[in-house]
């Protein structure tokens, strides 16, 4: 689809925005504090106060009303512009999906309206040995009188320690199938019994090993059913997939910017190295690449819109399968069209590298959405 008049003045926005605020190298190391953190709450705030965060979410919970595509619109442009903190964000914003759809009233405007005021939320899925087959976790969750106790580990948990809530997945009941008896809990992370333990990546700290021992929450922080979180997970799994294709295609056209820009100043034999006939068409089939996989990921984001969202378990996994793979692929091509520069830390391809490397993994790895299309076809 082609995005209209309104939205692309959105685009611009944000796209001034991002180039006011981390247009060089040095404001984006003062967000970052020279890349040790991967949030700048500074920077949330700001477009919390410009109405930007929440963008799709429910009005009367405290979002902007919006569309899909608008939300993919801005994920998009501040991602491409390297806005710190999206991370955070977007992970908030899938948590919210569920919240919106299956969670209390008070649930609704605590999340919602805390995500469009620049917190930050969190979702505990994946557990050591269990992270593509989430049917199989263990963290307990047992009812005690009107409370649940919980105990048990939660891995690769992304900005937990920023977080006010983790969206917990855990078993309450082990007597039935697997994908039965799981329950999802609103669970403060102050609340006594958690521990939070840094995981150390390749980039700024961001995802984190979570221990819950003993930690009491109310019976009152369930959302939706006891018993039926893989059925309420499992809706919101299309949207979660998007919003990861959306950041993905920002960054690829980040990569394809940054080497054009580069390709163009650099001098080789007497010219322009953009004047080589075996860069350009290089350069060629990754716009490409991007522009078409752009356009497959809004015409999905508009089916959202249009109300199709439970039936685009197959087309939203094509939209994240593509969008990481192509964002890794514009990343490191970017980097080899740039030479010695590309693996240099002054020009910023080494960090846009970095960043490419875990989408095609987070989000359900990309081998499990290349078998939920299989399935599809089969």
């Amino acid at each position: 689809m082609r995005l209209d008049a309104e939205r692309l003045e959105f685009a611009a926005a944000v796209a001034d925005f991002a180039q006011r605020e981390v247009g060089t190298a040095a404001q984006l190391e003062e967000h970052t504090q020279h890349h040790t953190r991967a949030h700048s709450p500074e920077l949330l705030d700001k477009m919390a106060r410009l109405g930007w965060l929440g963008v799709s979410l429910p009005e009367e919970y405290g979002g902007g009303g919006a569309g899909f595509v608008d939300e993919c619109v801005f994920i998009e442009e501040a991602h491409r512009g390297l806005v710190p903190g999206l991370l955070a964000y977007t992970t908030g914003l899938t948590a919210a999906q569920t919240y919106v759809k299956w969670g209390t009233e008070e649930q609704k405007k605590t999340i919602v309206s805390g995500l469009a005021a620049g917190r930050i939320e969190a979702i505990a899925l994946s557990e050591p040995g269990t992270g593509s087959d989430l049917g199989a976790v263990r963290t307990r969750a047992v009812h005690d009188g009107d409370e649940y106790v919980v105990d048990g580990q939660k891995t690769w948990i992304s900005v937990a320690h920023l977080a006010d809530h983790l969206l917990l997945l855990a078993r309450e009941d082990t007597t039935g199938p697997k994908h039965d008896g799981l329950t999802l809990l609103m669970v403060p992370t102050d609340t006594p019994g958690i521990e939070m333990r840094e995981v150390p990546t390749m980039e700024a700290h961001t995802v984190n090993d979570v221990f819950f021992t003993g930690a009491r929450v109310p019976a009152s922080a369930v959302v939706g059913t006891a018993g039926q979180g893989w059925k309420h997970l499992m809706r919101g799994l299309s949207v979660e997939r998007m919003i990861i294709a959306a950041f993905s295609i920002g960054a690829a056209r980040r990569s394809l910017d940054d080497a054009v820009a580069y390709m163009k100043q650099r001098e080789a034999f007497g010219r322009s190295i953009s004047e080589f006939q075996a860069l350009r068409h290089r350069v060629a089939d990754l716009a490409t690449d991007i522009a078409t996989t752009r356009s497959f990921v809004y015409d999905v984001a508009q089916a959202i819109d249009e109300g199709h969202e439970d039936g685009l378990a197959r087309e939203s996994a094509m939209a994240k399968m593509r969008a990481t793979d192509v964002a890794k692929a514009a990343a490191l091509e970017a980097m080899q069209l740039m030479g010695g520069a590309g693996y240099a830390s002054e020009y910023g391809m080494e960090f846009q590298v970095r960043r490419a490397l875990a989408p095609p993994i987070f989000g359900g790895t990309n081998e499990i959405q290349r078998e939920i299309i299989a399935k599809s076809i089969f």
